[in-house]
């Protein structure tokens, strides 16, 4: 999980560079991520990244819930959910951590929140059950995965009985072995994609915005040999989610061309979800 994202963070922290503990937070409206909802919105959970911890709430209620990820470090970061279930502990995941090889059965990919570039927010909306679960970040830029750098917490989620409605989506994005599918095309604006894997492993979508003139391919090439100004920008996404799961992301889309990329490791032979055809460039006008 945590080496696919290093030929990730070569392009954000690129294009940031030629661009540009522990502690409660408290529950806000949404900025990137206001939309509209005829029930009760979700709750509203900030949490910042840095290098390399976060700063996020200890507990939080049960229900739909927003994540508004900030990176405030000089490094790309991405804000990765587990849900640890059968009473585990985060003294178990790191203790699991520690070993090479697939996570344990009990650990199960939760979405999040997936990279934006250093100084930028991005957001994730999903549902949470109560327990215990875990915030990560998997990056392994140019030495050990950030979690090993303490880049991980965990969060308890508690009963509520507030009833918190799904936002409204304006296209709905599937994921499955190997590509993915709009249902109609992403107009210019603040948008909010409904993502849902329907994939038989776990996917995610990592959103790069493309520079002028420039192509998916050119990001690859690129990230196999990082010569001169990097062809993109990263911008978000969903981090990796288990097959079955629906989650939403809210992004101010321009005008331009973007990238779709599973960089998760394929179940079969490791290699990235990428290298079997799961990588896609849409235009939105």
């Amino acid at each position: 999980m945590a080496s696919v994202m290093t030929v990730l963070g070569l392009v954000a922290s690129s294009v940031a560079a030629a661009s540009l503990a522990t502690s409660s937070t408290s529950v806000r409206e949404p900025t990137i991520g206001a939309y509209a909802a005829a029930a009760a919105k979700p709750n509203v959970v900030r949490v910042s990244g840095e290098d390399f911890k976060f700063d996020a709430p200890d507990v939080i209620p049960a229900g739909m819930t927003e994540f508004i990820f900030t990176n405030k470090g000089p490094s790309l970061h991405h804000l990765a959910i587990l849900k640890l279930n059968g009473g585990k502990t985060i003294d178990d995941l790191r203790a699991a951590l520690a070993n090479p090889g697939p996570p344990p059965s009990w650990v199960k990919e939760y979405g999040g929140a997936n990279a934006p570039a250093p100084g930028d927010e991005a957001n994730v909306i999903l549902n949470l059950a109560p327990g215990n679960y875990a915030l990560i970040c998997f990056v392994d830029i140019g030495g050990p995965p950030h979690f090993a750098k303490g880049m991980v917490r965990p969060l308890r989620v508690v009963p509520s009985k507030k009833v918190n409605s799904a936002p409204t989506a304006s296209v709905t994005m599937t994921l499955y072995d190997y590509n993915f599918r709009l249902s109609a095309p992403i107009r210019a604006g603040t948008r909010t994609v409904r993502v849902r894997n329907s994939g038989k492993q776990h996917h995610e979508v990592q959103l790069i915005q493309l520079a002028p003139g420039k192509t998916v391919k050119e990001v690859l090439d690129w990230i196999g040999k990082p010569d001169g100004p990097p062809p993109g920008k990263a911008i978000g996404g969903v981090a990796g989610m288990e097959p079955g799961m629906t989650e939403y992301f809210t992004a101010n889309f321009t005008p331009g061309k973007y990238g779709l990329l599973c960089f998760l490791p394929d179940a079969n032979d490791g290699k990235p979800h990428l290298a079997h055809g799961m990588v896609q460039e849409i235009t939105v006008k």
